[in-house]
């Protein structure tokens, strides 16, 4: 569920297709989007073992620990484009404002938490050519964990 007022449309990140935009200002820490409808998460293995699952690899979304959700039918939460310097924090399934977003802002993640561990991203990086590979959960939730205490505090 996305809680700010919203758009879809053309994302300014080079090969990245359609972006979620806001459409007013959001202030730093308050969240963006939320679990909805998340019925079912799997563990890795599950996901890689499954053909029916592992045909979906590209709608696979890490939310703690060993537990992955695969939603293709994913609303418009699947415009959120990948950053390295993202717009937006994903902490457990939130996505927190990673600052003060003006209404226009383009909603980003840095796609490392969401992915397994070692796992790499189908792209690179459109700002720095950099690969996007999975972190492992400890390290994932750690950064995630201090930048959301930093943005609360």
């Amino acid at each position: 569920m996305i809680l700010p007022c919203y758009r879809i449309a053309d994302s300014a990140i080079p090969g990245a297709g359609k972006g979620l935009f806001v459409d007013e200002f959001v202030a730093a820490g308050r969240i963006v989007t939320a679990p909805d409808q998340i019925d079912r998460t799997h563990r890795w293995a599950e996901v890689t073992a499954s053909p029916e699952l592992s045909a979906d690899l590209h709608a696979a979304a890490r939310w703690f620990e060993d537990r992955y959700t695969v939603s293709p039918e994913w609303p418009d939460e699947c415009y959120v484009n990948h950053s390295f310097e993202p717009t937006g924090l994903w902490h457990l399934g939130f996505i927190f404002a990673a600052k003060d977003l003006p209404q226009g802002t383009e909603i980003t993640v840095d796609y490392r938490h969401l992915l397994a561990p070692g796992q790499e991203e189908s792209f690179h990086d459109a700002a720095t050519g950099e690969k996007i590979t999975g972190l492992s959960w400890q390290e994932s939730f750690a950064q995630s964990t201090r930048a959301l205490a930093l943005l609360l505090d």
